[in-house]
């Protein structure tokens, strides 16, 4: 086992890793023990009971923050003519047709989330090997495929996070930067919880929603106690 260093020994004092902690006060712990030099995100791990290795149990969607990410995303687009004038009306930081693909083919990714319109997509379909591992694929299920690209761009800027559920059925998002308020957090946490709840599959069995832990990039994980977690607490 790696041997911990001082910072992280001290910054798991006080924390159980037993005890669930109404998130509000989670927050605080988070935000107390994020001591590095920059700053750090607040990151939100999610426990679902489902299996996604079946179509039926996929759990994917996205989510406004009400007090958006705290990072700065560049947004590429994929579309023509007035399509393209809007996007870049709305702030889209790269846009274009098939020079954007010819970039995209040739490995220049120079954007953090990528749109297009629907016409666009034969095009953006030869990227997928290229777009799909990164996370970058339009989708219209996350309205990354739009013909309101002005929308979906502002949305992108203004701190939609895009979830899906890894293998082990966790779903993994930062819902904000250590420097914001506690009430910030505690409203973009419980905000992507209900996504993620709205979002539960149809093959979905049992308990659906299990575990929630909060924790900064290099800090360590508090567990919450869901019910303290969702839109109503």
């Amino acid at each position: 086992m790696a041997k911990q260093g001082k910072r992280l020994r001290k910054a798991r004092e006080g924390i159980d890793p037993n005890t669930l902690v109404a998130l509000p006060d989670a927050v605080k712990m988070v935000k107390e023990r994020a001591s590095t030099k920059f700053d750090e995100t607040v990151e939100v791990a999610i426990n679902l009971g489902v299996d996604p290795r079946h179509a039926d149990q996929m759990v994917r969607g996205v989510c406004q923050l009400p007090n958006g990410s705290g990072r700065t995303v560049r947004v590429g687009v994929f579309a023509r003519g007035d399509k393209a004038d809007e996007a870049l009306a709305a702030g889209a930081d790269v846009v274009g047709a098939e020079d954007l693909v010819e970039k995209v083919q040739r490995g220049e990714i120079d954007f953090d989330r990528c749109i297009a319109t629907p016409d666009m997509m034969p095009l953006v379909g030869r990227l997928g090997k290229v777009l799909g591992p990164r996370g970058l694929m339009p989708n219209p299920k996350v309205g990354t495929v739009t013909p309101d690209v002005a929308a979906a761009v502002k949305e992108q800027k203004g701190g939609a996070v895009e979830f899906r559920v890894e293998k082990a059925g966790i779903v993994h998002a930062g819902v904000g930067k250590a420097s914001f308020g506690e009430e910030a957090l505690v409203q973009n946490i419980r905000a992507l919880v209900d996504a993620v709840i709205k979002a539960k599959p149809s093959g979905a069995k049992g308990t659906y929603f299990q575990r929630l832990a909060v924790s900064s990039t290099m800090g360590p994980g508090v567990r919450v106690e869901p019910s303290s977690a969702t839109a109503g607490a």
